[in-house]
């Protein structure tokens, strides 16, 4: 008598999408136990969510500015406009070079929290780059002062403002190029393109 074979393809193919389904399940479930996984891992409907405020500045560090932007604004759905939520919001526009609305969130951060160095120092950048240079000295000046002089981007930032404010009142217009530059999570600094 000839021995009975099965043939998973004759049973149907929901029964093969079932196993292979839970063949899937069962390979997520071990890649995700491996720490130095290339994946990402699995959603945990019931685990906590990331902050939008770290995922934001972790976006910033890998240059993607709009998806920045976004994260910062469900932090802010979350948290509400906080100083920390602002200047977020204010840098995120800053490097996607939306003065405007830059200048806007950071002003409002400055009257949240008229203490935070950073604020200040975002607004100087701002200012400097819509070519307010007497009020970005003052901003810049009042970073450094709030900061004690520790920072080294506030510093250089401050030099930069009082040179180019200089050098308008002579008359002698500077065509350098400029840059910005971020130090940790949400400071800049502007640099000579050729620095």
């Amino acid at each position: 008598m000839p021995r009975p074979t099965h043939d998973i393809r004759r049973t149907g193919p929901a029964l093969f999408a079932l196993c292979l389904v839970l063949a899937c399940a069962g390979c997520a479930k071990d890649r995700d136990a491996l720490p130095d996984s290339p994946f990402a891992p699995t959603i945990d409907p019931d685990g906590d969510a990331v902050d939008g405020l770290i995922v934001g500045h972790r976006l910033m560090q890998a240059g993607e500015n709009h998806m920045a932007l976004e994260a910062f604004t469900r932090a802010a759905a979350e948290r509400g406009l906080t100083a920390e939520v602002l200047v977020a919001l204010g840098s995120a526009n800053l490097a996607l070079g939306r003065m405007n609305q830059s200048e806007k969130l950071l002003r409002r951060a400055i009257e949240v929290d008229p203490a935070w160095p950073e604020a200040w120092n975002n607004l100087g950048v701002v200012l400097i780059e819509r070519d307010k240079l007497g009020e970005a000295a003052q901003v810049f000046e009042r970073a450094y002062a709030l900061d004690n002089g520790e920072s080294d981007a506030i510093r250089d930032n401050l030099r930069l403002a009082l040179a180019k404010l200089e050098n308008k009142h002579y008359g002698d217009e500077s065509t350098e190029a400029f840059k910005l530059v971020r130090h940790g999570n949400s400071q800049y600094q502007i640099r000579r393109n050729d620095v």
